[in-house]
């Protein structure tokens, strides 16, 4: 479970840093906060 919540935790915050990229500001700092919220480092939403 941890393994995939890493994994889901690095796409979420990849895909974010590519959006910001690519012009949607907003849409990559949600990506990103919710990535980082999500990962097993974070405040992890399945605790």
């Amino acid at each position: 479970m941890v393994t995939l919540l890493w994994i889901l935790a690095v796409i979420l915050v990849v895909s974010g840093i590519v959006s910001i990229f690519r012009g949607q500001l907003l849409w990559g700092i949600v990506l990103i906060v919710v990535g980082l919220l999500v990962g097993p480092g974070g405040v992890s939403v399945f605790n």
